[in-house]
């Protein structure tokens, strides 16, 4: 089963990002092929909702961090190969007829280029099959861990095909003979070619898992423990967001009779960023990946929705009150249709009046408690919501990040506290940027002119 996720959710959380420089992807990608990159991104475009699965790719990236070991292959022989391999046109095949005095002369003078294009592609499966045949004796593939022995043992099934068994006495070879590169190439692109992408493809998830377990013990990211769904637990400690400069940590337990967050606090305080970081907390989590945390256990959800930036539509002539409306129908559509989803509203009603805001808040909530086997985080400036709901429900959890005063002057903890806030900073902060006064002095100097 597919994990459930959309483009707003993706893009609140900017997990691939428009410009990609600055999303969650490109932290990860420090891969040394193409191949590599793409596999990574398929890796980030479809997360993992089988705990099973999540606990194999993440026991195969902790079992490449224990090794320690660099990616031994080098990327222009990669490019190589690619291209030699796509080409599966017949009349392009290295004939051995063809080595005629008229095409040693070509060669002599440097004129054959498509012959030499050709030689480039097999002497570069030359250099890959046997890079990979040292690179598993390296790590110890006989003794590696359960959760990679798969793929181990099917890369040395190809790595044994009598097909490919004149690949060990050319190791190193730079410049073949004509007649052999006919016959590899034969081997190569028209007999064997499915096999030769079979290895190219563990190679490219060689590369992803390197580069996530350097990134893992560089950044001192923790390997998540996937449990099953119905226990509808999360636990985190020390959870930060990967992309800040030193970050603040926090910590956050939920279960099935806690599974509804009901976040306050003032702007600024660090509402937003929580959210945020908890969306691509859990997202990695799902794909396996190692999180920015010091340790999280969590039940696998079937699917993440999260509404942080919506913006309006104008192009639809959606107002954004009217856009929210959208969203959280299709949400909530979702919701019961489906379990153990994972959903995060930011600032829910924020489009329209506060008595609308407080009674809309106040039943949304109160319906989103009923669904016991999903978890439910929700922010809100309504205060007022809180105190309603804690009378009617026995399984939300009120949290707020407190603002401490010097002077006039707000200051922020960043750490998440429970209980309901009551801090309410808008008209000081409007006061200290002295927002008020900028306006009459205009106002006073337009008369005087």
């Amino acid at each position: 089963m597919a994990f459930i996720i959309d483009k707003q959710t993706l893009d609140d959380l900017n997990i691939i990002g428009k410009r990609r420089g600055d999303a969650i992807y490109s932290l990860f990608n420090k891969t040394q092929t193409r191949g590599g990159a793409q596999v990574l991104e398929e890796m980030f475009l479809y997360p993992l909702a089988d705990r099973q699965k999540i606990h194999q790719r993440s026991e195969i990236i902790q079992y490449f961090q224990e090794k320690n070991v660099a990616f031994p292959f080098g990327n222009e022989a990669f490019d190589a190969i690619e291209h030699y391999l796509e080409n599966t046109d017949q009349r392009t095949r290295i004939a051995a007829e063809e080595d005629t005095l008229k095409r040693k002369l070509r060669g002599y003078v440097g004129a054959d280029t498509e012959y030499e294009m050709l030689h480039k592609g097999i002497v570069a499966a030359i250099e890959i099959f046997n890079g990979l045949h040292d690179f598993l004796r390296t790590i110890d593939t006989e003794h590696t861990t359960r959760a990679y022995r798969l793929e181990a043992r099917e890369m040395q099934t190809l790595l044994a095909d009598e097909q490919f068994a004149w690949m060990y006495e050319e190791k190193g070879s730079r410049k073949l003979a004509y007649a052999r590169a006919a016959e590899y190439d034969q081997t190569l692109r028209f007999v064997a070619r499915d096999k030769m992408k079979k290895l190219l493809y563990y190679i490219y998830h060689i590369d992803v898992y390197i580069a996530v377990a350097r990134v893992a013990a560089a950044r001192g990211f923790a390997f998540a423990h996937a449990l099953e769904t119905g226990e509808n637990t999360l636990s985190i400690e020390g959870m930060f967001h990967p992309l800040l400069t030193n970050p603040v940590s926090n910590r956050l337990q939920v279960d099935r009779s806690s599974n509804v967050i009901f976040l306050t606090g003032a702007n600024m305080a660090g509402k937003s960023t929580f959210m945020k970081t908890l969306g691509v907390v859990m997202f990695l989590a799902h794909m396996g990946f190692p999180v920015p945390a010091g340790s999280m256990a969590f039940s696998v959800r079937s699917g993440m929705f999260t509404t942080i930036n919506l913006a309006d539509n104008l192009n639809m002539g959606y107002s954004h009150f009217y856009a929210e409306v959208l969203r959280l129908k299709k949400v909530a559509e979702q919701v019961s249709r489906t379990e153990d989803l994972f959903v995060i509203f930011d600032e829910l009603f924020r489009g329209t009046n506060v008595k609308d805001a407080y009674d809309a808040t106040v039943a949304v909530t109160e319906a989103f408690a009923e669904k016991r086997n999903c978890i439910f985080i929700i922010s809100t400036h309504i205060i007022e919501a809180g105190e309603t709901l804690r009378e009617k429900c026995d399984n939300i959890n009120f949290v707020y990040f407190p603002t401490v005063m010097k002077g006039n002057i707000p200051g922020y903890t960043y750490q998440l506290t429970p209980g309901i806030t009551n801090d309410r900073h808008g008209m000081m902060i409007i006061n200290n940027e002295r927002i008020i006064d900028i306006i009459k002095g205009r106002r006073h100097h337009l008369k005087l002119v």
